[in-house]
């Protein structure tokens, strides 16, 4: 009996590895939450992988260089702020065609996204290359660590036009129902950058290296051949996604709804950004040790965080199909569902962490001070991962329904308006220092988590029109 219960379990975890394309308006709520969240987790696994062996590597080259990967990666948050947002309106507007069965429709979309991240991209690039010397000072960065990592920034600022239309098109992906797909393009984007990284900082042979600045070159170039993956799919005419010579035509009305949804989505995550920002500003104030420890521990938690964000990105998907099918219990019920899922998941990462945490520290940098200040991070931080699991989900739904605005309005209210002033007050008023930054973040996060369940529960993202 058992033995017939692990093999049927194991051959839907392959068949959603596999791939295969599902009508999720129809199909049993705990199946479609598996075919489309193991793609989805293993993506954001190796998401999660890059973020922790790109530290890894640079590591090696010191606190200073460590500092740069911080610094430049709180203003990249900025990028992704806007690939995020463009990829919860891919989300939300593919899906909601897909429920409705209108393919033609949905690849008419996803070329009117192309337009619009690839118009943002390059505009974001220029102005963030140009000024990424002043970036890096204005964010407490020491002549020091602007000298070694200005070119890094400029490399990884000019390189954000792949890394946009990587999430914007497994938005795409997502919301079709082919998160394989997504799954695939990210493999193979990290994959080549895991590769190149310690080839290009350290060297091969005669080729010497190129230091800090040959990461940055690892991430652009993996993840170029990432969306080179995407773009073959979206072009080769096999998947009921697709975009043909007929889609090839600039909808002004569709790019101006893909704004209007967008702005929500790119206003959660500058907004969750901004405070980011903040946090490590003030991080800064501590030295270059408290920094690289700070930045350490936020890589290793979002090292868990983005698979618990993939399994929250399958209620986003049976959201807005569903919805798209006027099924709007159906779609309640599988966020429920998720939810719990994603609870059960964050108390184990919770207990690893509350074990673990300084071992865990000690694999990315030999500094006893940097070490301590990581792995006490994490033990102060992830006491609220349990929260953070149910909030992830419940975000993640009214994304799924393209009602951006409601978490775009909590995260101002908890994270600009308490976590910010929150942080200050314990940090630097009470002189917690950097044990301040970890214990408002756990509380605010906690917080917005239950002020999102709230209003999910309230219902109203089901009357919302795309």
């Amino acid at each position: 009996m058992f033995s017939d219960k692990a093999s049927e379990y194991f051959q839907l975890v392959w068949a959603a590895i596999k791939g295969k394309e599902q009508d999720y308006t129809t199909l049993g709520i705990r199946r479609s939450i598996v075919l489309l969240a193991i793609p989805m987790i293993l993506e954001m696994l190796m998401e999660s992988l890059f973020a922790v062996v790109d530290i890894f590597f640079v590591g090696r080259l010191g606190a200073d260089a460590l500092a740069t990967v911080g610094l430049t990666e709180s203003i990249l948050m900025l990028i992704y702020a806007v690939g995020m947002g463009i990829s919860i309106a891919a989300t939300a507007m593919v899906s909601r065609r897909y429920g409705e069965k209108n393919y033609h429709k949905a690849g008419n979309i996803t070329f009117q996204l192309l337009v619009t991240g690839t118009g943002l991209a390059f505009l974001l690039g220029a102005v963030a290359f140009y000024f990424a010397p002043e970036i890096l000072t204005l964010m407490g960065a020491t002549p020091e660590v602007v000298s070694t990592g200005v070119n890094y920034a400029r490399i990884i600022f000019a390189g954000n036009f792949p890394i946009i239309l990587l999430f914007l098109i497994n938005g795409a992906f997502r919301g079709a129902g082919l998160p394989h797909l997504a799954m695939r393009a990210l493999w193979i984007a990290n994959s080549v950058n895991i590769v190149l990284d310690p080839i290009l900082i350290f060297g091969m042979g005669s080729f010497t290296g190129l230091g800090l600045e040959g990461a940055a070159w690892a991430t652009t170039i993996g993840r170029s051949v990432g969306v080179a993956y995407q773009l073959y799919h979206l072009l080769n005419g096999k998947h009921s996604l697709k975009i043909l010579r007929k889609n090839l035509v600039i909808r002004f009305s569709v790019i101006l709804k893909i704004l209007k949804v967008s702005s929500g989505g790119i206003g959660q995550y500058l907004i969750d950004s901004a405070s980011w920002i903040f946090l490590t500003r003030i991080i800064a104030e501590f030295g270059s040790n408290a920094l690289a420890g700070y930045t350490i521990a936020f890589r290793i938690i979002i090292f868990t965080l983005l698979p618990a964000w993939g399994l929250s990105s399958a209620a986003a998907t049976l959201v807005g199909q569903n919805l798209g099918a006027l099924k709007a219990r159906r779609a309640e019920v599988a966020v429920w569902l998720t939810a719990r899922y994603n609870v059960i998941f964050m108390a184990i990462v919770t207990l690893v962490f509350l074990l673990f945490g300084e071992k865990l520290s000690a694999f990315f940098s030999q500094d006893p001070e940097v070490i301590s200040i990581a792995s006490e991070a994490l033990k102060i931080i992830t006491l609220g991962y349990v929260f953070f699991g149910l909030g992830m989900v419940m975000i993640q739904a009214f994304n799924g329904a393209g009602d951006t605005r409601t978490p775009a309005l909590i995260n101002i209210g908890v994270l600009w308006l308490l976590e910010i002033p929150l942080a200050y007050f314990l940090a630097l008023i009470l002189e917690l220092e950097a044990t301040g930054i970890f214990i408002a973040i756990a509380i605010c996060h906690s917080f917005h988590a239950l002020v999102s369940w709230w209003f999910f529960r309230q219902g109203k993202w089901k009357r919302t029109r795309l």
